[in-house]
């Protein structure tokens, strides 16, 4: 697909997840380049470019506008997804915000579990919370991805199935999808995850806290890693 300078692998990662011919809600918007990208490259049909502010909301609409596809990409000020079923979609994107955040978007949503809507997830910190949610609440989910673009990303494709999944604490922190994966990233990817847990175990030891679920995923992670290095010769 065509894409302009705006559009990086951090975004680029939702593609091979969206419904074709779908109708795309990019939640968090702000200047619309993800739902311009999907429509210019024929990968949706029409989407709802959303956004809680007014300035992100009128950028959005302007580059919609330059861009031709007026027709195509609606514009709508909300609040999380509050509104947004209104436009139908078969697919609700959530970039750029914590784990927290979008666990609390989509709690506010109870029609997503009623549509079958896709969910493509990126949390920006506490990706194992999000998971966790995910599980608890009926969703299945179907796949991850990888990303680096200044950092790692993680990016979960999820929908409503209605079962309860149970993951282990290591799959919760690092994504069973990534763990089971081929991706070239992996080996940094948890080596970077590796090195947060110790600075939080520092952190808690000098605080008198106990550590003990950081210690266990730092030894899962490490024997994890040493596998990699195996498998590599």
């Amino acid at each position: 697909m065509r894409t302009d300078q705006n559009i990086g692998s951090r975004l680029l990662s939702a593609l091979p997840f969206v419904t074709e011919n779908g109708v795309v809600a990019d939640i968090g918007t702000d200047h619309a380049y993800l739902p311009i990208a999907l429509i210019e490259g024929g990968l949706c049909r029409a989407a709802v470019a959303c956004d809680i502010n007014f300035g992100p909301i009128e950028s959005a609409r302007r580059n919609i506008e330059v861009r031709g596809l007026s027709d195509r990409i609606a514009t709508l000020q909300t609040d999380g997804l509050h509104g947004v079923e209104a436009y139908a979609p078969t697919d609700v994107l959530i970039f750029g915000m914590g784990g927290e955040l979008i666990v609390r978007i989509l709690s506010e949503a109870p029609w997503l579990t009623e549509k079958g809507v896709n969910l493509i997830l990126q949390p920006m910190s506490r990706g194992e919370l999000l998971r966790r949610w995910l599980l608890e609440n009926g969703f299945a989910i179907l796949n991850e991805a990888l990303t680096y673009e200044d950092q790692y990303y993680q990016t979960i494709h999820a929908r409503y199935c209605g079962n309860l999944e149970k993951y282990t604490e290591e799959e919760l922190y690092l994504g069973r999808h990534i763990l089971n994966g081929t991706s070239p990233l992996l080996e940094g990817y948890l080596k970077r995850r590796l090195s947060v847990l110790r600075r939080i175990v520092e952190g808690k030891q000098k605080g008198a806290v106990n550590a003990s679920e950081e210690e266990a995923l730092i030894a899962a992670i490490t024997q994890r890693l040493k596998r990699l290095k195996r498998e590599e010769r």
